[in-house]
């Protein structure tokens, strides 16, 4: 009980920052059971599958997912804060200014990747909108998309998402960036319900950030059970949560490495 009531203060606190979310909205899927995805030895653009429509984004179009799937791309999905689902487009915080969410997006295709990104509804359900990830993923994979040509980047609301996504898949190639989530509860919320990462995961964080702080913990949890490498950066940058809120070189060049690690 006094652990569902600080989840419900964390709730409180992350509605008023418009970006963090509360932490356990994102076990609203029991645990769940794994498929190995099929993947295809597929060399030319497949079709894009079906997937149920979740938002009316404000966004610019370029950054759906695409109708043809072409296996010889980098793909790198992005994943926004909770403000974006709040506010729309543009989103402004009153501590950390506004969320440049589209120079985000175009710094990050700058790099040479497919970005996909999308803005989600208002309280989406984050590990139900986790399966539309992975659903995606999947689909990349099935059209010949190596797994390590992959990444999900999250920040915030955003990370917890990709950490479910990482659960779910099981696979122990695709690239995970997630950006200040591992809040110390938020860690315990993940260990109680048995979220584990796997595959190659990057956590980044800034060290004045009181919403966020190291995965290591998680990391350990995750040992043995499908991560393959990890690695953790923390920023001195001092804006805290603001960092997620800007296309800063001192994360998005550690994000790019990253997906870049396995590449050769």
């Amino acid at each position: 009980m006094l652990y569902r009531q600080i989840l419900a203060l964390i709730m409180i606190t992350s509605s008023l920052i418009g970006c963090v979310g509360n932490p356990r909205e994102l076990d609203s899927l029991p645990t769940p059971t794994f498929a190995k995805p099929i993947i295809s030895a597929a060399t030319s653009p497949m079709p894009n599958p079906t997937f149920p429509e979740t938002s009316k984004a404000s966004l610019s179009t370029g950054y759906e997912f695409p109708d043809l799937i072409d296996p010889a791309k980098r793909y790198l999905f992005y994943l926004h804060g909770k403000i974006i689902e709040d506010q729309g487009v543009p989103a402004i915080s009153p501590d950390y200014g506004e969320y440049e969410y589209e120079a985000i997006l175009e710094k990050l295709s700058g790099y040479g990747f497919i970005v996909l990104s999308e803005q989600r509804s208002k309280n989406t359900a984050g590990a139900e909108y986790a399966r539309k990830i992975q659903e995606q993923v999947t689909a990349l994979l099935a059209a010949g998309v190596p797994a390590k040509n992959i990444t999900i980047v999250g920040a915030s609301k955003g990370a917890g998402i990709a950490v479910f996504v990482s659960h779910y898949l099981q696979n122990d190639e695709v690239n995970y960036v997630i950006l200040a989530i591992c809040h110390p509860d938020v860690v315990k919320g993940f260990k109680q319900d048995q979220i584990y990462l796997t595959g190659n995961v990057l956590s980044i964080y800034d060290s004045s950030d009181e919403y966020a702080g190291s995965c290591q913990e998680l990391f350990a949890y995750s040992e043995g059970k499908g991560i393959s490498s990890h690695d953790e950066i923390v920023l001195n940058i001092g804006t805290g949560h603001g960092i997620l809120y800007k296309p800063l070189d001192q994360w998005i060049n550690p994000a790019v490495d990253w997906a870049n690690i396995n590449i050769h």
